[in-house]
């Protein structure tokens, strides 16, 4: 089992050369892409109660989502206590240095993270629509919800960032000011349901799976404390090694096929190069605004 060092640390990856996707993409292959772009995801990872979508035989293989510690954690990597719904706590990983985005990595992961910080939990930093297109809709037609919901975000003085969710769709952030996760549910439910008034035969704000078909779900709750999302940057269990990555409103605007916007491993390298990382503004506390009527 080789044995390499990062920061100081010395960890042992097993199986390197294992097949993780279809297209031949290896474990070292993966594990290489967090160790050189960990610069890029660690700031959307750190501080935050993470989440894991393990997929250690390939998207093929089984699937499984665990909050709770992996058996094994090392001792150096941070561990918080997370309120639990039902009263009492839950103990959860949160990857603060390279070191420990790689020992998770090397579980065969989808990184998922709440929109809130572990030393205060259910209190948002960052508000979020998960843009779900329902088959034969496509991830062209969530640019077009995308765009309408940027300017009525804008409206009440929210920017707000895209990028892919990696799967079929997009993902909208905006940076806030601390507040309750229950207000910030509150207020994008709102504005989903404005959207889909707005937007009829297009998108639809409610959950019924019998009524997606041809349309664009605008999933709010992925603003509850309890909900986590894809983190910008992440692998996630497709087909093909898809990642989930930042995009420009150009990018969104100019989407006239479904493979404008589908990227895969070998597309971040040059795309951190171009664009660094497009989700900085999430990091900065002096982008972030108030959430209205707060």
């Amino acid at each position: 089992m080789p044995v390499v060092e990062v920061e100081g640390r010395r960890l042992s990856l097993s199986r390197l050369e294992k097949v993780i996707y279809p297209d031949g993409t290896t474990k070292g292959e993966v594990l290489h892409y967090y160790a050189a772009h960990g610069s890029a995801i660690l700031p959307h990872l750190r501080d935050r109660p993470l989440s894991l979508l393990r997929y250690p035989d390939g998207p093929d293989g089984e699937l499984f989502f665990t909050k709770r510690v992996p058996q094994g954690t090392p001792d150096w990597v941070k561990i918080c206590e997370v309120p639990r719904s039902g009263g009492g706590t839950m103990r959860q990983v949160v990857l603060q240095d390279l070191a420990s985005v790689v020992w998770a990595a090397n579980l065969v992961v989808e990184f998922h993270t709440p929109q809130w910080r572990y030393e205060t939990p259910g209190v948002a930093d960052r508000l979020v629509f998960d843009l779900d297109p329902g088959a034969p809709a496509t991830i062209t037609d969530c640019c077009e919800v995308a765009l309408w919901l940027r300017e009525r975000l804008a409206a009440d003085g929210l920017a707000a960032y895209p990028k892919t969710s990696g799967s079929k769709g997009l993902h909208l952030l905006s940076p806030l000011r601390p507040a309750d996760s229950r207000e910030v549910s509150e207020y994008a439910k709102r504005v989903a349901g404005e959207a889909a008034a707005e937007l009829p035969g297009l998108a639809i704000a409610t959950m019924a799976k019998r009524l997606r078909p041809g349309k664009v779900f605008i999933d709010h709750s992925q603003n509850a404390a309890r909900k986590t999302t894809a983190t910008p940057y992440t692998l996630r269990a497709r087909p093909t090694p898809a990642v989930s990555t930042p995009v420009t409103w150009e990018e969104v605007a100019g989407c006239a096929d479904p493979a404008d916007l589908a990227f895969t491993l070998p597309d971040l390298p040059p795309r951190l190069a171009a664009h660094g990382d497009l989700m900085t503004p999430l990091l900065n506390p002096r982008a972030a605004r108030p959430l209205p009527g707060s």
